[in-house]
């Protein structure tokens, strides 16, 4: 199951090119489909799932954005990866074209292999992964829906068993009254009482108290039972809200049946009224979690999809690792968060874990006090360490055996300030201009989480300070992200942007 097969789509109407794109792919262990053209690649996708599309841009009867266009037009195939192959000169305006039409990438002709196999391997894994989350989401679902059928069947049980009815009143989770429907006299028990929030010995029952405490919203369902009695029903069963005097509210279910006298006339109306309050909040909770657990899964693929967009290098190898060390990245900083249901990860272990393959011979100091960090700071601030490291293990300190690296933070004034300080390696001049990866860490440190990112090349060993907020300002995605379900290819592209120092 590590290395579940998944299909690649190959679209090209020139037999001897997708012959080569076969020869060039089989390696990668994957299923391979052709299609000659964008009609038979429409009715392959149509009956299955395939996790990569590879498709040439010039094509006859329906070119690579036609064919493009429909495909993300069908909701199943929004999220596909789609890489287009061109044997002319693109224009930029061709290539904006082909984004918005969801493309990942673009592949110029002649191909070479190494970067077409790097690429598609990528995808395709990314492909497994989501998969995979979805089989473990739809688990999780299942294991719910499981859960509230044994809460509904227990309260079902306990309506109909006088025995464990008992037992519900003694827990204060339901109650039974009787209503004199001739002369208007009530009678609540004990446990009608508790699920009410009212004290027998102060509290009096008429029909006013009872709508007092009712939920304004549901005040007409008990109107339109006492209908229905009047018109000659048996029985009827509701659920509703009610208003405690302590101000809570609380979920119930109700349960009442008519005595009709010898000519057919209501003379009283018996009921149980079961609280249902903690069911509720299992649906709620149920839902939520489908919720975030869907929005997690989204952003992953977004957050794995500009990594691989954003990151540079000089060779297909260098491609690979640079991809691969980011995506470990957020795989370990997701484990932590993961650990604590997403409520956030504390800095050391966060930090811990980062520089886990460098700390040998004592090189690397850490000194703070604990810190807990929201999910998208954690994120961030992950990326950022794994830049630092990069960077250190290659030019910096832990470049060599008698380098030292020291990282300390501490909280000022609701900010995280952390210090990075290198010594010991090889002699550090500071850069005549920011590299790519610098100028992305300093983006989305300030970007993303409205702190600030500061290098001093010191010629024994570079020294950078970041200050990020712990608690997300107005304007900062993270703030927004508090509010509203983020969606694939907001926060998560911001923060890729941290792609090498």
């Amino acid at each position: 199951m590590d290395h579940e097969k998944v299909n690649i789509l190959l679209v090209d109407d020139q037999p001897a090119k997708l012959l080569a794109y076969e020869v060039i792919l089989k390696d990668l262990g994957e299923n391979l489909v052709v299609a000659a053209s964008g009609r038979e690649a429409l009715e392959y996708l149509l009956k299955n799932e395939v996790a990569v599309i590879l498709v040439d841009v010039c094509m006859p009867e329906l070119d690579g954005f036609e064919l493009a266009a429909m495909i993300r037009d069908h909701p199943r195939f929004q999220k596909t990866a789609m890489i287009f192959i061109s044997a002319i000169q693109v224009s930029d305006l061709d290539r904006l074209r082909g984004y918005e039409m969801g493309a990942v990438d673009y592949v110029p002709v002649p191909v070479v292999p190494e970067v077409l196999r790097a690429k598609i391997k990528v995808f395709a894994e990314l492909y497994r992964k989501t998969r995979q989350l979805e089989r473990l989401n739809a688990e999780l679902e299942h294991r719910v829906r499981a859960r509230t059928a044994e809460l509904e069947e227990s309260t079902s049980r306990l309506v109909e068993s006088e025995q464990r009815r008992s037992l519900a009143i003694a827990a204060g989770k339901m109650g039974s009254w009787d209503w004199d429907w001739v002369n208007g006299d009530w009678m609540w028990d004990e446990g009608q009482h508790q699920i009410f929030g009212v004290d027998p010995q102060t509290f009096v029952v008429t029909p006013a108290s009872v709508q007092a405490l009712l939920h304004r919203n549901d005040i007409g369902e008990l109107r339109r039972a006492m209908v229905q009695f009047a018109k000659g029903a048996r029985s009827y069963e509701a659920e509703f809200r009610i208003n405690r005097p302590d101000g809570e509210i609380r979920w119930c279910v109700g349960t009442a049946a008519a005595t009709l006298d010898k000519d057919g006339r209501v003379v009283r109306v018996s009921g149980v009224t079961v609280d249902i309050t903690e069911r509720k909040r299992a649906e709620e909770r149920q839902n939520l979690l489908t919720r975030e657990v869907d929005h997690r899964a989204k952003n992953a693929l977004a957050l794995a999809q500009s990594i691989v967009r954003l990151t540079r290098a000089g060779d297909v190898k260098a491609y690979v690792q640079a991809v691969e060390g980011r995506i470990n990245a957020l795989a370990r900083v997701h484990t932590i968060l993961s650990l604590s249901s997403w409520q956030g990860a504390e800095i050391k272990k966060l930090i811990v874990e980062e520089l886990a393959p460098y700390s040998v011979g004592g090189q690397i100091k850490i000194c703070g006090s604990e810190v807990q960090l929201q999910p998208t700071t954690a994120q961030t601030l992950a990326l950022a360490l794994h830049e630092l490291v990069t960077n250190s293990a290659k030019y910096g300190a832990l470049s060599t055996v008698s380098g030292q690296l020291s990282i300390i933070w501490q909280v000022e004034a609701d900010d995280l300030v952390l210090s990075w300080e290198e010594a010991g390696g090889p002699l550090v001049r500071k850069p005549e201009s920011r590299g790519f990866g610098t100028k992305s860490l300093i983006t989305s440190i300030e970007s993303q989480l409205g702190g600030q990112a500061s290098f001093d090349w010191r010629s024994e060993g570079l020294v950078c300070r970041l200050s990020v907020p712990l608690t997300p300002r107005a304007g900062t995605p993270e703030s927004s992200d508090q509010q509203n379900e983020m969606t694939p290819g907001h926060s998560p592209q911001r923060l890729s942007k941290s792609a090498r120092v």
